[in-house]
Parts: structure tokens; C-alpha cells; sequence
């Protein structure tokens, strides 16, 4: 983006009217006027004035003062509670209401002394006619004699994805007025910010307004738009140490004129991930949501079960499974027939149950699970259709016999299809299996268009570690040949006591020739270090994955025509998977990125019946971040998201011309205005 994209401009402003010159040049560069015909309008509002002015100083601190705004035409107020906040927050929230042409903001709270405040607008303020928003909108004064005027930038991304994060909150904290965090960190729990900024949608923000003091800097996602930290809600992000915008290195700013938006190379880098909040074992909630099956959910996940009682069911036939990896969700099935099961199930469990204190301790809490059947709009209409065929039956002398109902043994089993070696056959079941007569199922081949007798193969049924209603249909599977496979009926009971009846299924072999390989050869000088190595789509959704990964080579096979990118995930406990950090222990997520080759491209297309080859030096790929590296990869993926925009732009008008021949489009250009401007300022704010 530094060169070709955006033209670096030298003048004597300060960034603030750098930031405040083009969004007005982006805005005013064009006539204003309402437009009685012709193109659609896409310029946002204007602002024509501010009272009190923009960067006042002194500002008054009580009797709720009011700050109006005024725009060039009538707004409308947007996601005001998403959109709108204050650095630094006040309790009491300010209002922002129309009036004419503008905006009434009443401020509520009572101010704090020499304070420099900053109302934040986000993208609520949009034009009243098509919704144009007026975007990073702020107004700024202090209560002091002073503004405060330094900046720093940054950069906030998943740590598993490793991709941006956008419209995360920014919390500094100055690091004198918290405490320094030595085994564990409470900071953003027990204290307030004195400044908030909050990154755009490509997870950079650009924080102002600050002090030049060391701050405490944290990021977090305000899932529930409440302005609180919301452990396993929230996504976070903290770095170590404290940071001084006045011994920050120099950075570049400028206005991004396709995103609408100010943006900046990052100063800071924050890895975002989901913490885990103290969870009490407790059992939440219990349900019978069917006859044979009850539900139960615990508060937190490795609950310790010493017993599971019921009055009038054995404990042989009441099967736990567990739904999740923590075991935090338990579905109980009943092996007995329903005439058998009362409507409500009375019984028991003991535990280890958290007391008010939080020690664990073993109680015992009663269960009662009740259900009853529910009829179906469809069910309902089914049986009164049978009462009149019956009564009708009665009333005429004849003789009626119920239809015979189909088989409620429910499962999900394609019946065709082709079967990708590398994930077989999958059939889902709607209740687990207390029989199943393995032995009977075959599975038979033969060459497609052959005449010949048709082959027994092996076939392999496995149940799913984790879902004790999957069962995975493995076996040789060979290119080219057409199989049968064969469930006789009774072969399957499940706890209802309903069985099967004959399943029959025709499938063929996936052409490996419609697919692509991929082949990773690894090296790294860390023997000891085991990786993770995961195939994904352009989105980051993963297909494929390598676990206990070391130096050698590896493949991936049946991989989808498309765009792929290569995750690697560094496993420092070698457990097989990527493991979360944990703010208040001060421990960061195990380390994750995207492979990238030696032109900086991380998306690659892959084509049927092709092999690709990537050598991945793990000691590269995991060497220390810096925050030119860091900058270095966005320029990359600003590059390829770019490219990919005129690609997308040229295709388009090409099917333009093709449909009217007078209408050529007017191309994707990225030079003069459509471009980025850019301009790089000091710690102090000054260009240089």
C-alpha cells in the first residue's frame, strides 16, 4: 500500500487535521446538493458546525451541557448503542436526539477535572435519504486548560484464525493508577480506563488523546454491547509491559478512501482469544425432552459424578452419554420400552458440588424428570382422520382394521452417492444401540459396467467417541468400483426397543483425478516441538488437518478445487489441539499462523488432479514477531484483497459490455482520489 496505492503527503498539520482534512476532502469533494436525478447518492453528511467547537478546552463539568452538531442535511441517528461511546466511559451515557439538521448531544454525568474527553460516533450518523454513513465521526474537549494529544496504533487479531478482529475496544489504563500484576491480573475487572479507542473493521485502531505517560493496554470484544469484560463470552487480548505514546517509534497514518476510514500501521499487537471464567459445578438445569431420553447440564465442564439413582429404573439400563468434550452436558438414555417408563422419573444425584465458600463438595440433588407426548399438527390430523374412517367403519357393519404405522426406528444413512475414502460413511441414529449384529452387514463390490459376480469386502463399523449415536462405515474403498452395502432387518435395537428395517445403500468411490493433492514438507530445528497442520478454505473453515507434526513430509488428498490457505498451529503441550490462553493467569494461546511463500501470498488455488508442494520452515514461520513483521503481512493482505477487487471489478464490467454494448463500465482504478492518502507522524502527532 506504500507505493502504488497511497501517495505519502508532507505538510505542517498535526494528524488531527490531517484525519479531520480528508474525511472533509472525501466528503466536500463533490456538490452537495439534494440530486433530482442521475447517479445514486454515496457522499455521507457534512458537518457544517460544531457549538461548542470541536477540541474546546475548559469545558464545563455540571448541569448537563449540550453540544449541537450540524450537517449539511438531515441525519438519522443509527446502532446508536453499538456504534456511539465515550473515552473516557461515563456512568451515566450521554442522548443524542435530532434537530434540524443536526445532532443535540446531552452529556449526563458530572465530568472529572482536567480531563480530555472524546465523544466517539462510529458510523451512527447516516444521511436521512440513502442511509450514507458519516464514518469515525468524533467530537473532543477537555475540562482542563489542555487537550491531550498523543496517539498510538495498533492491530487486534484471533488467535486461532489469525486473521483480523474488527471493532474490538481498546482499554488503556495509566500504569501508575493500577496495580502491577505479579501472579495473576485483575485489572480489568476492579478498574476503569482512562482512555478507550476501538479498532475498525480490519482490526486496526488508532487510539488519540492520550497522555504522555507508560499505560497498561488491554483489547476486548464487546459481544453484549455492555462496556464490561465478559469472560467466555468476550474475546481478549493483553500484552506485557506498559507502553508511553511519547517513546513509541514513529507510524504511519492515512485515510483509507475504499473502506472509508482512517487506518494506520500498528504500533501494538494484541492475539485475541476467548478466556475460560471460573465456571462453579453445580448441576444448572435438568429435561426430559423425549421418553427415553433426560438431559443434564452442568456449570462447569469435568463434572465429578459419584451416582446416578432412579427409583424405577435399574442402573444396568440407564446409559450416560456425554454430549461435549468437558463432559459439562449429559444426556441419560433409558434402556427399557416405553410402556414401561412412568411419565415422571423420579430419582437422584450425587456430586461434587461447589458450596457458597466454592469448595468442592459431594451433595446430593434431587431429580424429577417429567414428560408427556405432544401431537404434531400432522400427527393430530393423522388420527382424527382415523377416528372418522373407523367410525364410519362401525356405523356400516364393517369390519376396521388400523393401518399398520411405519417403523419409528429413525436414522440419517445416504442411500446413494459417492464416498470420499477419507471420511466413509457416516449414519446418524435418532437413539443409541443396545444390539447390533455387525456381523450381518455386508459390503459388496463390483467393477462398474462389469458383468462379474459381485465381491465381499471388509467393512468396519465403528461408534464415534464422542457422540455414541454416530457410526462411522469404513472400509477399502477402490476407484472404480460400485458397492452395496446391506443391513438386514432386526440387525439394530436401539434403547426404545425399535428395530430396523433392511437398509440398502449404492454408492461409488470419489475420482481422486476431481480432486487435488497437497503435499507439505516440513522442517524446523525444534525436534522436540510437535505442530499442528491444518488445510482450510479461503474463510479459514478447516478441511483437513495433521496432527503431531514434525520434520518430514506430509499429505493432504481429496482436497476440494478452490482457495486454500495452511494453518500451522505451534502444540507446546504436544495434546493434539490448539489450546485458549487465560488472561488472569497472564498466559497468551498457543501460538497459530498462516503459511505464507516467499511473494507474501497466504491464498492459494488449487485445480482437480493437480499436486501441490509447499516447504514449510517451521523455524520461519514461528520466528519472533515484530511489529514490521506484523506490518509487513497486512501489506500483503491488503495487496491480495485489492487485487482480488479489480479482478472482481474488471469481470463484472466485462459482463457489462457483454449485456450493453454503450455501457463499458468505468474500471477499477486506485490512483489520484480513489486511493489511500497517507502521511506518517511522530509520538507528538506532528507529520513528518
Amino acid at each position: 500500500m506504500k507505493q502504488g496505492i497511497a501517495d505519502r503527503i508532507s505538510t505542517a498539520a498535526t494528524a488531527v487535521v490531517l484525519l479531520l482534512f480528508v474525511a472533509a476532502l472525501f466528503t466536500k469533494c463533490a456538490s452537495t446538493m439534494t440530486p433530482t436525478g442521475g447517479p445514486k447518492d454515496t457522499l455521507p453528511p457534512v458537518i457544517v458546525a460544531m457549538t461548542p467547537d470541536n477540541f474546546s478546552t475548559e469545558f464545563p463539568r455540571v448541569n448537563h451541557p449540550k453540544i449541537y452538531v450540524e450537517f449539511d442535511e438531515y441525519v438519522q441517528i443509527k446502532d446508536q448503542q453499538k456504534e456511539f461511546f465515550t473515552s473516557p466511559a461515563m456512568k451515566k451515557k450521554p442522548t443524542l436526539t435530532r434537530r434540524g439538521k443536526g445532532v443535540v448531544i446531552t452529556l449526563k454525568d458530572t465530568l472529572q477535572e482536567n480531563t480530555t474527553y472524546a465523544l466517539n460516533f462510529g458510523s451512527s450518523i447516516q444521511d436521512n435519504n440513502e442511509g450514507n454513513p458519516l464514518h469515525s465521526m468524533r467530537y473532543v474537549f477537555s475540562t482542563g486548560t489542555e487537550i491531550d494529544s498523543m496517539y498510538m496504533s495498533g492491530y487486534t487479531a484471533d488467535s486461532y484464525k489469525a486473521d483480523s478482529v474488527g471493532k474490538t475496544f481498546i482499554w488503556f489504563f495509566i500504569a501508575d493508577s493500577v496495580p502491577e500484576p505479579s501472579q495473576w491480573d485483575s485489572t480489568m475487572f476492579n478498574h476503569k480506563p482512562a482512555v478507550i479507542a476501538r479498532a475498525e473493521n480490519n482490526g486496526i485502531f488508532i487510539a488519540q488523546n492520550l497522555k504522555p505517560v507508560p499505560y497498561r493496554v488491554y483489547a476486548f470484544e464487546d459481544t453484549n454491547n455492555n462496556m464490561e469484560y465478559e469472560p467466555s463470552v468476550d474475546r481478549i487480548g493483553f500484552i506485557e509491559g506498559t507502553y508511553n505514546p511519547a517513546e513509541m517509534p514513529e507510524f504511519s497514518i492515512w485515510f483509507d478512501s475504499l473502506r472509508h476510514y482512517p487506518s494506520a500501521d500498528p504500533q501494538l499487537y494484541f492475539r485475541m482469544f476467548t478466556d475460560r471464567k471460573f465456571a462453579r459445578h453445580t448441576l444448572t438445569q435438568s429435561e426430559r425432552p423425549n421418553r427415553h431420553q433426560a438431559m443434564l447440564y452442568f456449570g462447569a465442564p469435568q463434572p465429578q459424578i459419584v451416582s446416578i439413582d432412579f427409583d424405577s429404573i435399574p442402573r444396568d439400563r440407564v446409559i450416560i452419554d456425554p454430549q461435549s468434550r468437558g463432559r459439562d452436558t449429559l444426556a441419560l438414555w433409558f434402556d427399557m420400552p416405553g410402556d414401561e417408563l412412568p411419565d415422571t422419573i423420579k430419582g437422584s444425584i450425587t456430586y461434587m458440588k461447589h458450596d457458597s465458600i466454592n469448595n468442592l463438595v459431594e451433595t446430593t440433588d434431587m431429580l424429577r424428570l417429567s414428560w408427556r407426548k405432544v401431537e404434531t399438527k400432522e400427527e393430530e390430523k393423522e388420527r382424527e382422520r382415523l377416528e372418522k374412517e373407523r367410525e364410519k367403519a362401525l356405523k356400516a357393519g364393517e369390519e376396521w382394521i388400523e393401518p399398520e404405522q411405519p417403523n419409528p426406528f429413525a436414522y440419517k444413512l445416504a442411500a446413494k452417492g459417492e464416498v470420499n475414502p477419507l471420511k466413509n460413511l457416516d449414519m446418524t441414529l435418532d437413539y443409541p444401540l443396545v444390539e447390533f449384529d455387525s456381523l450381518s452387514v455386508t459390503l459388496t463390490s463390483k467393477r462398474t459396467g462389469g458383468e462379474e459376480t459381485p465381491r465381499n469386502r471388509t467393512v468396519r463399523l465403528l461408534r464415534d467417541t464422542l457422540n455414541s449415536r454416530l457410526w462411522h462405515i469404513e472400509s477399502d474403498w477402490t476407484v472404480g468400483d460400485e458397492y452395496t452395502l446391506t443391513i438386514p432387518s432386526g440387525a439394530m435395537r436401539n434403547v426404545a426397543g425399535e428395530s430396523n428395517d433392511s437398509i440398502i445403500g449404492q454408492y461409488t468411490v470419489a475420482d481422486p483425478d476431481k480432486y487435488a493433492t497437497v503435499k507439505i514438507n516440513v522442517r524446523t530445528s525444534k525436534p522436540d516441538m510437535r505442530y499442528i497442520v491444518q488445510l482450510t478454505n479461503s474463510s479459514g473453515s478447516v478441511q483437513q488437518q495433521l496432527r503431531d507434526v514434525t520434520a518430514g513430509t506430509y499429505e493432504f488428498k481429496y482436497v476440494a478445487v478452490g482457495e486454500v490457505m495452511v494453518r500451522v498451529i505451534e502444540d507446546a503441550n504436544a495434546n493434539g489441539e490448539w489450546d485458549t490462553g487465560d488472561m488472569v493467569l497472564m498466559r497468551q494461546p498457543e501460538r497459530t499462523e498462516i503459511y505464507k511463500n516467499s511473494n507474501g501470498e497466504e491464498v492459494f488455488t488449487t485445480k482437480a488432479n493437480w499436486e501441490f508442494e509447499f516447504d514449510i520452515d517451521m523455524d520461519d514461520v514461528f520466528k519472533p514477531v515484530t511489529m514490521q513483521s506484523v506490518i509487513d503481512m497486512l501489506e500483503d493482505r491488503e495487496q491480495a484483497r485489492l487485487k482480488k477487487l479489480a479482478e472482481e471489478q474488471a469481470k463484472k464490467n466485462k459482463e457489462n459490455e457483454k449485456k450493453d454494448d454503450h455501457n463499458h463500465g468505468s474500471g477499477f482504478g486506485f490512483g489520484g482520489m480513489s486511493g489511500s492518502m497517507r502521511a506518517g507522524i511522530n509520538a507528538t502527532g506532528q507529520q513528518r
